[in-house]
């Protein structure tokens, strides 16, 4: 992309989906860092994302890992989708803690891609491992890049 070093790239893809995306808006969901194949994200366990156990209920903490899947398998503006995932849950979260979920992209090749998400505290106590799988299909996640 003209002008664009690959990592610039891959931060305004990630803010041009966030400026798009209304759920993890209201998940209150930021950005922390994207580079090309890796992202960073952090949430606030609120009330009321709190199960019936008082622990965070674990879709939030997918839907958290699942966001950060998404901006760093479509850091390269090929329009990007989840082809599966998978998480294990290793502790709870509690109310009022900030979360950071990280993607790393393991392999890209072709269309497919295979990133590992860790879900942790700000401590580093690690609350969740997320697996995911990208399937690249035609399009631009900032459609006509080339004047970027």
């Amino acid at each position: 992309m003209a002008g664009l070093s690959v990592d610039e790239l891959a931060r305004a893809c990630a803010e041009s989906m966030y400026a798009r995306d209304v759920a993890s808006q209201s998940l209150g969901i930021q950005i922390e860092e994207v580079k090309a194949g890796f992202a960073r994200v952090t949430m606030s366990i609120r009330d009321d994302m709190l199960n019936g156990y008082q622990i965070c209920h674990g879709g939030f903490l997918f839907a958290l890992a699942d966001t950060a899947f998404a901006y760093a398998c479509n850091s390269y503006n090929r329009l990007s989708l989840a082809q599966s995932c998978s998480i294990d849950f290793v502790r709870p979260g509690q109310a009022g803690e900030e979360l950071y979920a990280q993607a790393e992209e393991r392999s890209r090749q072709g269309r497919t891609g295979l990133y590992d998400i860790t879900v942790s505290r700000a401590d580093g106590e690690v609350l969740a491992h997320f697996r995911g799988r990208s399937y690249s299909i035609k399009g631009e996640v900032i459609a006509d890049s080339a004047r970027l």
